[in-house]
């Protein structure tokens, strides 16, 4: 083999000499082919003047920024370089269906580091950490290599000679695909997206300022199943990407703890004395310190003012009269503050004209500006950036839209017209709006201070409270600002001068003492014994509770919009209002020479409340209340609501919702805002609510809670007869069923329908970490026998009733709902 594999290279060999190629000619020098060159200095480092021309439009800042032509080049110092920075990308603007101006699509840590002729930009990562001092670093280190987002090849030198700095073309940066910049994979394979369309993208802007980069950019992508304008076949989007310069030094950070409401951070700690790797988190907060002058005073229980404050400019394109009102709502937190012992750590101050200063801009890091948006959303915002090493927010712009005004018309009016004559009409004076704007600007700024919503607040105070003059102008309507509990809507006409809005409250204050209060003497995890107290002292004491936000209600304690300590009570005192309400609907938005679009939205707005009502009384039943405990704390973290508390639920459900809501249905209103749609409207909301009362998770919790507490819990068999008696109440009676009650009651048997044949939906993988439900496995629960047991009680009733009905709908409906519920029980006959 070796003999014969060596002749064939020497006939290759000669065939090749023949042929005219050098290939065996080792003591020879092979003529230099055009790609074998020496390379041209042409594509190596150039002076600077030939590389950033006269031409050149340059902005200075953290990098000076050129533009030549349609290039752009950054100008990186010696000094920057290996300097971490945070990039911030968010959607600019975007069209219908994908997402929202302001949303943020993705977060990095970066850094530029020079490598030979070329510079890297690299993505670090804080998802896993080990102190520098202990052995264990070096193998997260080696865990953690650094991946290389991009390198460019350094144009020129910088012709500073003092500072040393470093010329590159940053063009395709922000015009190709890349990913970690742009859109996210989600997205991508939501909307079929095939590949970046370089002829419609391009820079629109990049801004340099002392401590960011503030880069627009517009991509298009071909895209199969665009959510609008789907004739394009593609999705065009402005991004916004910021750079920003982290701090040299982090600032200490303070480890979260569940049982107060904060934003925070997870990091996997492999440098803990554990026999496990484990994720500690950590508050997103300002970094507030005592001045070392102040440390007496502050040590002596003074208030002093913080080194650097918090302060938020409103920015030039707020209206006038309503400036005040934010700037209240956002100096409001300084109470909170106090007790933190800080005074004026939070001020609001207006923009600087052009005049003032032509260079202030709200896209530059070092101010946090109320931005107001010409946009018809009807919401507002409070988003921060914070350095993902420590928490520390850098920067926060609260998002306000003008259409924020129109939300808070509306909620205003539904939830305190009936006893409020400032809220009964469409067009609020300007103090009664400013003092809403007011509200939801402490709100929003709660968010920027570090504070999520605390859904378990509202439920502190007893119903009947909320009806006390005193009481509620001392204490609002929620100890915390940042429940969702809007406007009093329990309050009753005749019960005097009550508070209708919350304020800060006695939760809010707690937090921010508890987040920001400087321990001097002891830093990072040495502070836990302390907090540990801080949330001890006040064990037990709802007023101090956090209760988290949920995606599927599971404790009717912590739910959006409702107040006080009684879902039922407070639902009954606030139909009572939506009753007196409706009658007055025409007059309260009558003006001359205007059509009835206004009174179209607010009926509109009395439904939703309504729906409001019967969700959370509806959470009450399978309900489990969740407070937050450590092992030093007695009493179990989660517990059934009481039997009797369900049971009453149900009745509330039966005697306002399922028993025809007669007040609702008013024909003076219908005959000037629609020609059809009430019955549509009636059958929607009652069927949302039983699709809501026969959710499997809530059906399993009642069927787990009865085995564990026996008789002394609600069960789905009790649950179950209940609903069923109630809405087919008229079997036993004799009584004719009316259009409404027929409708209702082919949506239970539908519902049982699907009890029978349908399993528990999936959630989506992306949305897990955000979903929290009990899990059933419907074929192997008792859901099904119980489903099938009530139909084949609820066929002999009809069997019985159907002979003794005079009315022939009647007779006609219960024949039907006969043959509906025997192709449930005997699928067979389906096919």
């Amino acid at each position: 083999m070796t003999k014969n594999f060596s002749l064939k290279l020497l006939m290759v060999a000669l065939s090749l000499s023949v042929s005219g190629c050098a290939v065996f000619q080792p003591n020879k020098k092979a003529p230099a082919s055009a790609s074998a060159k020496p390379e041209s200095k042409k594509d190596g480092i150039k002076p600077f003047d030939k590389v950033i021309t006269k031409d050149a439009k340059s902005d200075k800042g953290m990098f000076t920024v050129h533009k030549v032509d349609d290039n752009y080049f950054y100008e990186i110092p010696d000094s920057l370089l290996n300097r971490e920075m945070l990039t911030v990308t968010r959607i600019a603007k975007t069209a219908n269906g994908i997402g929202f101006g302001g949303g943020k699509q993705n977060t990095q840590v970066q850094k530029w580091e020079r490598k030979n002729d070329n510079i890297l930009l690299r993505v670090a990562s804080y998802e896993i950490y080990a102190a520098d001092s202990l052995p264990i670093h070096e193998a997260v280190v080696n865990s953690n290599f650094e991946p290389i987002l991009q390198s460019f090849p350094i144009k020129a030198m910088g012709k500073d000679s003092l500072s040393k700095s470093y010329v590159i073309d940053v063009t395709d940066l922000y015009t190709k695909d890349v990913m970690a910049l742009g859109l996210p994979d989600r997205e991508r394979k939501e909307y079929k997206v095939s590949r970046l369309d370089d002829s419609r993208s391009y820079i629109d802007t990049i801004r340099s300022y002392p401590e960011n980069i503030e880069i627009r950019h517009v991509k298009t992508y071909n895209a199969g199943n665009p959510p609008s304008n789907s004739s394009t076949g593609s999705i065009s989007m402005e991004f916004s990407n910021s750079m920003i310069l982290l701090p040299v030094v982090p600032m200490e950070r303070r480890y979260f703890d569940q049982r107060v409401g904060w934003f925070a951070r997870g990091q996997v700690d492999y440098g803990l004395n554990a026999q496990e790797s484990k994720t500690v988190r950590y508050l997103d907060r300002w970094r507030l310190e005592v001045k070392p002058e102040d440390m007496d005073k502050f040590k002596n229980g003074e208030l002093v003012e913080p080194k650097k404050q918090i302060v938020y400019y409103i920015d030039r394109a707020t209206p006038e009269q309503w400036r005040p009102f934010i700037k209240q709502g956002i100096e409001d937190w300084q109470k909170a503050f106090e007790a933190a012992g800080f005074k004026n750590a939070i001020i609001a101050k207006d923009a600087p004209t052009k005049e003032e200063d032509p260079d202030w801009s709200p896209e530059d890091v070092r101010f946090s500006v109320v931005r107001y948006l010409a946009s018809p959303i009807p919401n507002a915002n409070g988003p921060h950036v914070s350095d993902p090493r420590s928490g520390e927010i850098l920067e926060s712009d609260i998002n306000w839209y003008h259409n924020v005004m129109t939300l808070l018309r509306n909620w205003y009016f539904v939830q305190t017209a009936a006893i409020n004559e400032d809220a009964r009409g469409v067009q609020f004076k300007d103090e009664v709006m400013g003092r809403l704007i007011r509200f939801v600007s402490s709100h929003e700024v709660g968010h920027t201070l570090g504070l999520p919503h605390n859904m378990g607040s509202s439920v502190a105070y007893p119903v009947e409270k909320l009806r006390d003059p005193e009481f509620t102008k001392k204490n609002g309507t929620a100890p915390s600002i940042m429940d969702y509990a809007r406007f009093n809507y329990v309050a009753q006409p005749g019960d005097g001068d009550v508070a209708l809005m919350p304020e800060i409250g006695v939760y809010d204050k707690y937090a921010i003492e508890w987040g920001y209060r400087p321990i001097l003497d002891k830093k990072g995890k040495e502070e836990k014994p302390v907090l540990d107290q801080w949330i001890l002292k006040h064990a037990g004491d709802p007023m101090y509770r956090f209760g988290s936000q949920q995606s599927g209600v599971i404790d009717p304690s912590s739910q959006t919009e409702d107040l006080g300590d009684d879902a039922v009570l407070a639902s009954e005192y606030g139909i009572a209002n939506l009753k007196r309400i409706v009658p007055n609907l025409i007059e309260w938005t009558a003006e001359d020479g205007k059509d009835y679009e206004d009174l179209k939205t607010l009926y509109g707005q009395v439904l939703g409340q309504y729906n409001r009502y019967m969700g959370h009384v509806t959470a009450n039943i399978g309900g489990v209340y969740e407070e937050y405990k450590t092992y030093d704390q007695d009493g179990a973290v989660y517990t059934h609501v009481p039997a009797d508390h369900q049971k009453k639920a149900m009745k509330f459900l039966q005697d306002e919702l399922f028993t025809t809501p007669q007040w609702l249905i008013n024909q003076d209103i219908f005959n000037k805002i629609e020609f059809d749609g009430n019955l549509e409207r009636v059958r929607g909301f009652q069927e949302r609510t039983l699709d809501n009362l026969l959710d499997f998770g809530r059906m399993g919790r009642l069927i787990e809670n009865s085995e564990i507490n026996g008789k002394q819990a609600y069960s789905l068999v009790q649950m179950m007869t209940e609903l069923r008696k109630g809405l087919w109440s008229e079997l036993n009676s004799g009584r004719s069923i009316d259009l409404y009650r027929r409708n209702l009651q082919r949506a239970y048997i539908e519902q049982m329908d699907k009890l029978m044949t349908e399993e528990q939906s999936k959630i989506p993988a992306r949305f897990r970490s955000y979903v929290t439900r009990t899990n059933v496995d419907v074929s192997q629960s008792d859901i099904r026998p119980i489903v099938r047991g009530e139909l084949v009680t609820l066929q002999r009733s009809i069997r019985s009733a159907v002979n003794r009905s005079n009315d022939q709908l009647t007779r006609y409906h219960l024949l039907d709902a006969l043959k509906r519920i025997d192709l449930i029980l005997d699928p067979i006959a389906k096919s």
